[in-house]
């Protein structure tokens, strides 16, 4: 029987940020990683499963929606933003401390744009420009809607495009790329250099079950040996991503009741050669189609993946019943159970107009791939383009006081248990950007006695934890300032 004081299932980039955020606070805890596949990083976090902005809302229009009275409502935007700030400000801690050696290795500037067409979406941009460039946490937003300008910022998506319909795009050089993945090794190579880690790959959770000290029995199989195994500790946070929903279950918490899962694949196309890449560098994000989910918002991206660029359009929809991309297509059928039979039902009524759009764009050819893409691109060439499979998304489908019952939820949730001593880690994006603040929320609802003693610590590490930038532009210009510097990024 294996003893420890905290237990962190997959190895993915929540699981690196919370294990390194815990050495940091309290180092002598004693840690085990278990992971199924043979690395860390390979699922969601994967470089290649997502399309690696760092979501600060400066290009994605979905965070900025008109209200009825024609005014843009920011809140979503600044609050998505703010959470982006603590990533930034944690890593740059973490290069001070030589815990990331290399910030160029993950994290690389890429001017961030939002592009529209047609008269009503100019002037919502231009409304969208107006509220959030006097914002101080969007300083240095510009806006054009003159073909010339366009053309000197984005030349691919401008050659070859009509004049009518009008077009229009906002740009702010402070966007950045990141490579998840590879911030997700660095993570765990430093935790493995640390005392008292230990992180298992290959190895695959099937059972959570409490014990008489309240604490959590988890038990594993080694998949080299085909070995089970158990271990204890008084404190388990499950994220695995897709797979965090079945092994909820498993716990028989009260709170993984009425909780289930949809489950959403991704499909981009990809460009690796180098003439096409050359014409293009931002992340540019456009506008949904009336109707469709958050999740289909186009965009083309620049992506520096090992030292090398590439691009990225999409993404498109599909579905499939695994929770993983690695997982079983019997994954969502286990998932259903007494508890969320009906949760999954009501949602099944409800979501017909995303069940329509999925079969859309499960039946979408190649070719019509194409003319999505030449909406962004007009000369694109279909040798130039590839498609490449993104990871899986499992989409939390719940019970709530405003969506009634059956709601699909578009974001990231953290479940937890009454007595703070099991964390889950549920959803999607923009998860992976906002990984300190979820996981310092993990922290204060699991571990309040120890975050009054942690507070100087936190701060020390993330200097604006508790303050709202937005209320405070001095240190907000401050600290995109520092963290600009030592990330090696556009400010």
């Amino acid at each position: 029987m294996g003893k420890t004081d905290v237990i962190l299932i997959g190895a993915g980039i929540m699981s690196a940020t919370l294990g390194t955020l815990l050495k940091e606070l309290a180092p002598e805890w004693k840690m085990s990683i278990f992971e199924k596949l043979d690395a860390p990083g390979k699922e969601s976090s994967n470089e290649w499963n997502n399309a690696g902005t760092g979501h600060s809302a400066l290009c994605e229009l979905n965070y900025t929606p008109e209200k009825a009275d024609g005014t843009i409502d920011i809140r979503k935007a600044v609050a998505v933003n703010e959470k982006f700030q603590l990533s930034r400000q944690f890593w740059s801690y973490l290069v001070t401390r030589n815990r990331i050696r290399h910030p160029q290795d993950f994290i690389q500037p890429i001017p961030h744009m939002s592009f529209v067409e047609g008269e009503e979406n100019v002037l919502f941009l231009k409304k969208r420009f107006a509220a959030l460039s006097q914002h101080p946490l969007f300083q240095g937003m510009q806006f054009s809607d003159d073909p010339k300008k366009l053309k000197e910022w984005m030349p691919l998506v401008m050659d070859g495009r009509i004049a009518d319909p009008p077009v229009a795009a906002t740009r702010i050089e402070s966007g950045t790329d990141v490579n998840f993945g590879a911030l997700t090794r660095i993570l765990f190579a430093q935790l493995q250099e640390r005392e008292q880690v230990t992180v298992h790959d290959m190895h695959q959770v099937e059972n959570i079950m409490r014990v008489d000290d309240n604490s959590w029995r988890v038990r594993v199989r080694n998949l080299k040996t085909g070995e089970c195994e158990d271990h204890e500790a008084p404190f388990v946070f499950i994220g695995g991503g897709g797979g965090s929903l079945p092994l909820l279950q498993k716990t028989g918490l009260p709170e993984s009741r009425h909780i289930g899962g949809f489950p959403v694949s991704g499909l981009f196309m990809v460009c690796h050669n180098p003439e096409v890449v050359c014409k293009h560098h931002a992340k540019v994000y456009g506008k949904a189609k009336i109707g469709a989910p958050p999740m289909s918002v186009p965009h083309l991206d620049t992506r520096d993946i090992d030292g090398k660029q590439s691009l990225l359009f999409g993404p498109f929809a599909g579905f499939s019943p695994k929770f993983l991309k690695t997982g079983s297509y019997f994954d969502l059928i286990r998932s259903v159970n007494a508890n969320n039979v009906l949760t999954m039902l009501a949602a099944g009524v409800k979501q017909r107009k995303l069940t329509k759009y999925l079969i859309q764009q499960l039946m979408l050819s190649n070719e019509k791939r194409m003319e999505a893409l030449r909406a962004f691109i007009p000369n694109a060439k279909n040798e130039d383009w590839s498609v490449r499979v993104a990871g899986q998304r499992v989409q939390v489908i719940k019970d709530t006081d405003i969506g009634g019952k059956g709601t699909l939820q578009f974001g990231t949730e953290v479940v937890s248990s009454a007595d703070g001593s099991l964390a889950a880690l549920l959803g999607a994006s923009p998860g992976a950007s906002t990984a300190v603040f979820v996981m310092l929320d993990v922290l204060t609802r699991c571990f309040p006695d120890q975050m009054k003693l942690w507070q100087g610590k936190i701060k020390q590490m993330i200097p604006s934890y508790g303050i709202q930038l937005a209320d405070d532009p001095v240190l907000a210009d401050k600290i995109q300032t520092e963290t600009a510097q030592t990330l090696k990024l556009k400010k």
